[in-house]
């Protein structure tokens, strides 16, 4: 039996901090059909705003944030803050993150 294989990115953004984060990650956006987005805050926190289905969540270090295709978002510093996004061409398992 093959060991499992743990999700890879095919993309990674470089890292933002809270004066790089590009305004267009800072304004309603989405991704491409068939790329799930994961939002890996490194320091500090980051409010993660989606528009359809409406929700907001604080994300830290210790909880990512998974975009699906196609699924209007954007983020906010709530500080000093270090992230970068990750992109998959499947879905990501978060817990083997």
């Amino acid at each position: 039996m093959e060991p499992a294989q743990v999700s890879q990115p095919y993309r990674t953004t470089s890292v933002f901090d809270e004066t790089s984060l590009p305004a267009a990650l800072r304004r309603d956006h989405r991704t491409k059909v068939g790329v799930w987005g994961v939002i890996r805050v490194l320091e500090g926190k980051v409010v993660f705003t989606i528009l359809d289905p409406p929700d907001e969540q604080r994300l830290t270090p210790e909880r990512l944030g998974l975009v699906l295709p196609e699924q209007p978002h954007f983020v906010t510093p709530a500080g000093p803050m270090r992230m970068q996004v990750e992109f998959y061409d499947h879905r990501p398992d978060l817990a083997d993150l």
